[in-house]
C-alpha cells in the first residue's frame, strides 16, 4: 500500500451507533495495527448529514472517508468524494448496508471491515444522478425508482425497523402490495434499450419502476443481476402485475433469477433514463423516501467514485 494512505475520517451518525466509545477503540486499534494515523471522527446532525462532513475531511488531507451509518450516511459522504481520488470506506451500521453487500464487503463486524478498508485496493464505482421533478440533481449508488419501492421506504416505521431491520420493509410492502399503478413512459438511451422489445421507449401501467446501479436488494434478492457497479451503464426494471397472481408471477421470476420469465416485468439498460409517471408517486433514492414525485431524470458517471475494497 502506498505511504501517502495513511490518514481515515469516519463520519458517523450518532443515531445510528449503540457504543460509541467501542467502535473508536475498534478502529483505532486497526489503524495502529496497521500503521495508519489516530482516526478522527466527526458526527453528522439532522441539519448536515455527512456531504458536508466529508468535504471537510478531503480538505484535511484525508486519503480515506469511511461511513458509519446508514445508507443515507453512505449516499450523503459518497455526494463529497464524487470526481476526487479520495476513498470510501464502508462500516456496517444501520439496517441496509446495501452498498457494501453488493461489493461483499463485511457487514456484520466493524472490526472485519477494517480490514479491507486498511489493506485493501481502490475500487473505482459507477455513480448515478437523478433529478425528481424540480428538486436538484442526487447521487445514488445503488437504485432509486418510483412506485411500489417508494412507497416501501414512505411507509416503513422506523421503531418497526429498529427491532426487526430489514424484515421491517417486509411488512410495508404487504401493506402496500394492491395499491393502484399508474402509467409510466421510460425511456433509455446510450446503450441497449428495452430487453426483448423493438426499441428504447416503453409505454405501461406499471406498479414500480426502479434504475440500479446494483442490482442486489436485502436478503440477497437479485433484482437485476445482469447490473454491474462498473461498467459505465445503468440497469431497469419496470414491474407491472395484475393482482395477486401476478404478483406471484413476478416473484418467481426474481427468485429464480428470472428463468421463470413474466410477461408483465420488462427490462432496460442505458446511459440515461427518463421516467414519466401520469400523476405524483412515492420516490425513492437509495431506500431514503423523498416523496411524490412524477419525473425522474436519470444519469450515470462512470468510474467516478473511489471505494476502498478487499
Amino acid at each position: 500500500m502506498p505511504e501517502s494512505r495513511r490518514r481515515v475520517t469516519v463520519v458517523y451518525n450518532p443515531m445510528k451507533v449503540d457504543d460509541l466509545d467501542a467502535d473508536q477503540g475498534v478502529v483505532a486499534e486497526a489503524c495502529r495495527r496497521h500503521g495508519w494515523d489516530e482516526p478522527q471522527w466527526i458526527p453528522t446532525t439532522a441539519e448536515e448529514t455527512g456531504e458536508k462532513q466529508a468535504r471537510e475531511a478531503v480538505e484535511a488531507g484525508a486519503d480515506v472517508v469511511a461511513t458509519l451509518g446508514g445508507d443515507g450516511t453512505v449516499r450523503a459522504v459518497a455526494t463529497a468524494l464524487v470526481g476526487t481520488d479520495v476513498a470510501l470506506g464502508l462500516l456496517p451500521g444501520g439496517t441496509g448496508n446495501l452498498l457494501a453487500r453488493n461489493l461483499d464487503l463485511p457487514v456484520d463486524s466493524i472490526e472485519d471491515a477494517m480490514e479491507p478498508l486498511l489493506t485493501g485496493s481502490d475500487l473505482r464505482l459507477d455513480v448515478g444522478f437523478v433529478a425528481a421533478d424540480d428538486d436538484p440533481e442526487e447521487v445514488f449508488l445503488i437504485m432509486t425508482g418510483l412506485g411500489f419501492d417508494g412507497e416501501i421506504m414512505a411507509g416503513t416505521n422506523e421503531r418497526v425497523k429498529g427491532v426487526l431491520g430489514w424484515p421491517a420493509y417486509l411488512l410495508s410492502g404487504l401493506g402496500n402490495l394492491f395499491n393502484r399503478g399508474f402509467t409510466v413512459e421510460v425511456t433509455a438511451s446510450g446503450a441497449a434499450g428495452v430487453v426483448g422489445q423493438p426499441g428504447d421507449r416503453l409505454r405501461r401501467h406499471a406498479r414500480t419502476v426502479i434504475v440500479g446501479n446494483c442490482g442486489t436488494l436485502q436478503g440477497g434478492i437479485e433484482l437485476m443481476p445482469e447490473a454491474e457497479y462498473d461498467d459505465g451503464v445503468l440497469d431497469a426494471v419496470v414491474i407491472a402485475p395484475r393482482g395477486a397472481f401476478g404478483w406471484a408471477s413476478v416473484i418467481a421470476d426474481v427468485s429464480t433469477r428470472h428463468r421463470v420469465g413474466h410477461q408483465r416485468l420488462d427490462r432496460m439498460r442505458g446511459r440515461d433514463f427518463t421516467i414519466v409517471a401520469n400523476r405524483p408517486t412515492e420516490t425513492e433514492i437509495d431506500g431514503d423516501p423523498v416523496g411524490p414525485r412524477s419525473r425522474l431524470d436519470i444519469r450515470v458517471e462512470p468510474s467516478s467514485l473511489v471505494v476502498r475494497h478487499a
